[in-house]
């Protein structure tokens, strides 16, 4: 082991959390190994996709048709516009479930220092026996009752209840603190480190080739910018997810138009405003961005309304990619899960990509899937 990585390891050790169940954990790669992936513009420097892999060429194809100044596809710079989802796209999702219901249920359940409302603390104990008896985002074979059809948007409304009040460092810091900790089912990987590199890889191609990417999820928008800093090439400005409101810290409700900020005010969380999953995401890639994207990356339903956008009466030539969920051995897939999206790529015309059979790696060859 060298002197740089027993370094990690031990500061690692050493740092305090304020959430009781939160532990560190030596982690396989740093953020900063993360952020240091990168591809050339002409895509010959891949590292973690199978060469022959047909979706891997047909991108690659893409890009280098559409920026080509002589093509009759040639796409404009301010046009590049690139989507992605996050989770099960970018991230890991299946550890056991999506990063911030996880740190949902850490908040209500198993942090000391807060008291959630007897409403709140309810549904998170719904929330993680929906995922424990069903399998939330992968469900489980032998499943006894399906997920609730509501529990996106009541999960998302308790989920910002119980980090209501939080300054925004407050709650920075807590998504610190919780991307610290083991992603459940695997060896050797924290929440915080668990990106997919060869999507990292095509993150990194296409901001090499102009591409403005945006990525759009239905993630907490702060808690977002925090996970993807400083690891992805995307502004924070690019960063489009689930919204709250927002107020001053002594505002106590009063309207913004009425309010006026004080010297000694914080901004501080407030109630859900909108789930950004599903038609939605259009609706907010429509509002936020104002174009029509020509690329769009994501992994499930909740990206079939961005799919269908990005590919539908597009003046440019444009491609919507579907990872597949499809690898038992690296990591925590589901057959079932797979082979429907598969079904969906077919019947709408998005591209599949298997994780299984298209990835040389996910993680990192020194990340094992601990659950067999």
């Amino acid at each position: 082991m060298n002197c740089k990585k027993l370094t990690t390891m031990v500061l690692a050790a050493m740092i305090g959390f304020g959430s009781a169940g939160m532990a560190p954990v030596s982690e396989a790669a740093t953020r900063a190994e993360l952020a240091q992936i990168t591809v050339n513009q002409k895509g010959s420097d891949f590292k973690y996709w199978n060469e022959k892999s047909v979706p891997f060429q047909k991108l690659k194809s893409y890009v280098k048709d559409v920026t080509n100044p002589g093509s009759k596809n040639f796409i404009p710079v301010e046009d590049r516009i690139a989507v992605f989802d996050l989770d099960g796209t970018l991230v890991g999702e299946t550890t056991p479930c999506y990063f911030e219901w996880m740190m949902y249920l850490e908040r209500a359940l198993n942090d000391k220092s807060f008291t959630p409302s007897p409403e709140d603390r309810e549904y998170a104990e719904e929330v993680k026996q929906t995922i424990e008896e069903v399998g939330i985002p992968n469900p489980k074979p032998e499943r006894t009752r399906n997920m609730p059809k509501d529990m996106d948007r009541r999960e998302a409304i308790s989920q910002e209840s119980v980090f209501s009040g939080m300054t925004m460092p407050e709650y920075e810091q807590f998504v610190k603190n919780f991307m610290e900790t083991k992603a459940e089912g695997m060896t050797n990987l924290k929440r915080g480190e668990a990106f997919y590199l060869p999507m990292v890889e095509v993150v990194s191609y296409l901001h090499a080739n102009k591409f403005k990417i945006f990525i759009v999820s239905g993630t907490d928008r702060q808690a977002l910018r925090v996970l993807t800093d400083g690891v992805l090439p995307v502004d924070k400005d690019n960063i489009i997810g689930t919204d709250i409101f927002y107020e001053a810290s002594n505002q106590n409700g009063a309207d913004g138009l009425d309010y006026l900020y004080k010297h000694d005010d914080e901004v501080i969380r407030g109630e859900f405003i909108l789930k950004n999953v599903k038609m939605n995401k259009v609706v907010n890639i429509v509002r936020e961005i104002g174009k029509q994207p020509v690329l769009a990356f994501g992994n499930s339903s909740g990206d079939a309304s961005m799919f269908n956008y990005t590919i539908t009466n597009n003046k440019y030539k444009s491609l919507a990619f579907a990872l597949l969920c499809d690898d038992l051995e690296r990591e925590l897939g589901s057959m079932e899960k797979a082979d429907k999206m598969r079904a969906s790529c077919e019947k709408y015309g998005w591209i599949p990509v298997s994780m299984r059979d298209d990835f040389k790696t996910i993680y990192g060859n020194n990340v094992t899937r601990a659950v067999k």
